[in-house]
């Protein structure tokens, strides 16, 4: 039986928001400037998206969560990304984030990079995601693009989402260069509100651009692990990190703090045109990174699956 729970994380944009987020930039930043602006057609280089925008009843999804992947994983939790449209009441929504594919459809576990127009009553899904796995031929990172190999919606055990109509629309533009600071580019973002908004819950999402610098990236094993991962040292001893190069396309999902549901409050997949993508941690490159995003709050934010049995470990 999967539990739904709601919150609404609807706020104003006001002049002092933009304000607040171009002056908590700069101080992890050389340079930051934060407008707002219209959406730039998303179904074109570099995003390739299969809707123009993020506007329109924008909303965030925390489905599943780590403890179903560690310390040891539970395969039988699936879910459907249409399915997921319905439940938080958007049906035909265009998502975008960061979860895990289906093992039980890829037959590995990996990295999936979700980006799909869902199902309506007039149309069929149109799934732009893509998955990022280990080569086995060369343990490096294989990325491809979704449809290429399968046709349904499915994904395993978690992800963060952010949903909306995909509608053209009014958005937030951040450009930040030069990092300055230790925190990476969503981490600040996510602080900033945190320490505005206080004991308000704010979230986020949407898309930004590394434009120019490298990234740490990692790719979860294609094989879950043996043995119980119960410190955040295991974690990372399992998990494959790499450097990859800009441009890479991120999908943040953003929440300044928990209300009590378990959430993971940031969780980012990239992915790229030149074969490289996953998890996103940090830029590797401060003084040349440039960011580049296209960001809308979310007025509502839903909590599908939440574990009963829970834990801290593995949510960076």
């Amino acid at each position: 039986c999967q539990t739904l729970d709601y919150f609404s994380l609807s706020i104003t944009l006001p002049l002092f928001f933009i304000i607040v987020l171009q002056k908590g930039l700069k101080e992890n930043f050389a340079d930051a400037q934060v407008s707002v602006v219209d959406c730039p057609d998303l179904t074109q280089e570099p995003f390739n998206f299969p809707a123009k925008g993020i506007c329109g009843k924008p909303r965030i999804a925390d489905v599943g969560g780590v403890p179903y992947l560690i310390p040891v994983v539970q395969k039988e939790k699936v879910y459907d990304l249409n399915t997921v449209a319905k439940d938080i009441e958007l049906p035909g929504a265009f998502i975008l984030g960061a979860g895990a594919a289906s093992s039980k459809i890829l037959g590995v576990n990996a990295e999936l990079i979700p980006i799909v127009q869902t199902k309506s009553e007039k149309k069929p899904a149109v799934n732009g995601s893509y998955i990022a796995q280990i080569n086995p031929a060369d343990k490096g990172c294989l990325l491809e693009k979704y449809s290429s190999k399968y046709t349904d919606c499915e994904f395993g055990l978690l992800a963060n989402l952010y949903a909306s109509e995909g509608q053209p629309g009014k958005v937030i533009e951040v450009k930040a260069n030069g990092r300055t600071g230790e925190l990476n580019f969503v981490s600040c973002l996510r602080q900033i509100l945190e320490k505005h908004y206080g004991e308000k819950p704010v979230g986020m999402g949407g898309t930004f651009v590394i434009q120019k610098g490298k990234a740490k990236i990692h790719i979860m094993p294609p094989e879950f692990s043996a043995c119980p991962l119960n410190t955040d040292e295991d974690v990372n001893n399992w998990l494959k990190f790499f450097e990859m190069k800009a441009p890479l396309i991120c999908q943040p999902v953003i929440v300044s703090r928990d209300p009590g549901f378990d959430l993971r409050v940031e969780h980012t997949h990239c992915f790229s045109h030149h074969g490289e993508g996953g998890h996103y941690h940090q830029d590797t490159s401060p003084d040349s990174v440039q960011y580049l995003g296209y960001l809308l709050p979310a007025e509502l934010l839903f909590r599908i699956d939440r574990p009963q049995e829970t834990h801290l470990v593995g949510r960076d």
